[in-house]
């Protein structure tokens, strides 16, 4: 087996930084050197090879179907190298330094602080500094270290580590359903007041399993008198008894143990689980400090601690008293 040396491997880096980061000028920036010599590289990395790995024009370069295939095994073997150095260097190795950290606010106001403390007086070295925000940022270009987000992974350049699925629960305060009646099947949202968070449609649409069509989703779109920017208001607005709500389980997870929160139709609502990832760029891959804090995001989270007892939680909840629903417009 042919050795793999260090000219090999810088070849090997300056094509996953071209194409990960779309030109030799913001691989050179990454990597610390010149973008001619980004380039310079590359191009003996063709030569060895004996093809073409990229298409170069003056505005911009793209991948080959040679460049896409060697870019895609490329990377990881970079990240496995960079996973192995950082593994044995770990074990003489302290987490320390500072640790910023970026979460989505319903993660980060209510699961982390509970469990930060713990976190502090385990790893004494380590200075954390937590931004709670649902905008998306650019970790590299913001210096984060781990970025704690839902959803699919929007960017290929982070390595991901799913820390557990959320699912979306409809619930409502039990003194909105007692004013306004229960609904007891989908259809009947329609007259009742649904609250949503506004710029994000899709949110709109609440799915639900067919009994007349196994295996297929049905939407319906209810309507409501307020929206908000963002989950915590929702949740918040919903507390109150303005309307029902349809966020994830660990925003209402506690406050249905609680009794302040009433699940409704969970027998007919279909699960759409959405993974919790923590996401970090691979030049932080498995550093000490990283590594203890998905460690500890992995002990804490990975059973979603928050969740209703699945016998409760698939329970419809029932009405107090016979009121009809009052219809919305």
């Amino acid at each position: 087996m042919a050795k793999i040396g260090s000219d090999r491997t810088a070849e090997l880096n300056a094509l996953v930084m071209t194409i990960e980061y779309g030109g030799f000028s913001a691989a050179a920036r990454r990597l610390g050197v010149t973008a001619s010599a980004v380039s310079k590289t590359v191009t003996r990395l063709e030569s060895r090879l004996g093809v073409q790995l990229l298409n170069r024009t003056t505005r911009r370069l793209t991948p080959t179907p040679e460049g896409e295939a060697f870019f895609a095994r490329g990377r990881r073997i970079l990240a496995e190298l960079d996973e192995a150095e950082q593994d044995v260097t770990r074990f003489r190795s302290k987490p320390r330094g500072l640790l910023r950290m970026h979460s989505l606010v319903a993660f980060g106001l209510h699961q982390l602080p509970p469990v930060l403390p713990e976190f502090l007086r385990r790893y004494p070295e380590i200075e954390l500094d937590l931004t709670v925000s649902d905008q998306l940022i650019d970790i590299v270009e913001e210096g984060a270290d781990l970025v704690v987000r839902s959803g699919v992974q929007p960017d290929s350049s982070l390595v991901a580590r799913k820390i557990c699925d959320v699912e979306r629960m409809i619930c409502a305060a039990p003194s909105y359903l007692r004013q306004h009646g229960v609904p007891r099947s989908p259809d009947e949202l329609l007259q009742h007041n649904c609250l949503h968070i506004g710029g994000y449609p899709m949110l709109r649409r609440w799915p639900f399993d067919d009994p007349a069509a196994p295996g297929q989703v049905r939407f319906i779109e209810p309507r409501g008198n307020a929206v908000a920017n963002n989950a915590e208001s929702v949740l918040q607005m919903g507390l109150t008894g303005i309307g029902i709500i349809r966020l994830v389980d660990m925003l209402v997870g506690e406050q249905m143990r609680a009794g302040r929160l009433v699940p409704i139709l969970a027998d007919v609502h279909h699960v759409e689980p959405v993974p919790l990832l923590a996401m970090y760029p691979h030049a932080r891959l498995r550093s000490p400090k990283v590594a203890a804090m998905i460690d500890f995001l992995l002990e804490h989270f990975a059973h979603a601690p928050w969740r209703q007892p699945a016998a409760s939680a698939r329970r419809p909840a029932r009405p107090t008293q016979t009121t009809p629903a009052r219809r919305k417009r």
